[in-house]
Order: C-alpha cells, then structure tokens, then sequence
C-alpha cells in the first residue's frame, strides 16, 4: 500500500471511525480530540497538534468543512478547501484521524466521539468560542495549550496581503 493511501484513510467518515472506535475503546486507549480550521498549516497548528497527541493514544482532529469555516471566519476563508487541508493535516505522523464536520462548532462531533480528553487552544478560550461549561460535563479532561505567538493563520494572510 502506498503512502499517499494511507494518509487518506485517516481521513474518514463518522460510520467508519465508528468501528475503529469500538476497537480503541476496547483496547483501552485513551482517545485526544481538538479541532480547527486548519487553513494554512503552520509552526503553531504542527506545535499544538504534537502536544495535543502526546496527551493519549490516539488523536482524532475535527476539521471544519469550507461552509463552517466560512460562518465562523467569513468572507474569503477557507483559503484551502476542506479536502486539502485535511489531506495536509492527516499527512502528520502525530494524527490518527481526520473527521470534517458541516456544524459552526464540533459540539455533536465530539458527543459523538467521547474524547477521554478534549484539547482547545488557548486562543479558543480567549475568543469566546464554545465555552468550558458547554463541556466540562460531556468530556474527563479538558487541556488547553497555550498557543504560538506570532504564528496565525490571519496573520500570514495579512502579511501577504501587505505583500501584494
């Protein structure tokens, strides 16, 4: 099997990642969850989503599709389509699954998923996305990690724009 192959199997469906998560239950391993846009990878998604990995076995990514991304950032975003980005994303050794949802936020997803720990950025928080309470009844754990001065999404795209 190819490895191009391999990356785009842990781009999966809630209907298949329901199977694999009744293998991880069953092996007792100890699921991370987090999303995000993930528009243009940079040093500061690669920094989060290892130390998000670290946390347990197995980290499965909520990806928002391109509709979601445009309710949430607006005009002109995704810069990338949902199926690039996620390519790019399952293409990290560190990440097991990659799951798109059409949802403004993950909420049901993670319901879904039952993460033995949910892990947010720090910018999230500051941001007023979904709050803690929304999830501290619904997930063990909840991390957040701190994120990576100077390194956004918006800000490469404002420096390029400066550039043009």
């Amino acid at each position: 099997m190819d490895r191009y192959y391999k990356v785009q199997e842990k781009i999966t469906n809630l209907t298949d990642f329901k199977y694999m998560l009744s293998f991880y239950r069953f092996k007792e391993q100890k699921i991370v969850f987090t999303e995000g846009c993930f528009d243009l990878l940079h040093k500061g998604h690669i920094k989060f989503l290892s130390k998000a990995s670290d946390l347990g076995d197995v980290l499965v990514v909520g990806m928002n599709s391109d509709s979601s991304v445009r309710k949430n950032k607006g005009g002109g975003r995704p810069i990338q389509d949902h199926g690039t980005r996620s390519m790019i994303v399952a293409s990290l050794g560190f990440v097991d699954h990659v799951i798109i949802f059409e949802e403004e936020n993950s909420l049901e997803l993670m319901e879904f998923i039952q993460p033995d720990i949910l892990v947010r950025g720090a910018d999230c928080v500051e941001n007023g996305s979904v709050g803690e309470d929304v999830f501290k009844d619904k997930v063990p754990e909840i991390v957040t990690l701190d994120i990576l001065k100077g390194y956004s999404t918006s800000a490469i795209v404002d420096r390029i724009k400066k550039m043009a």
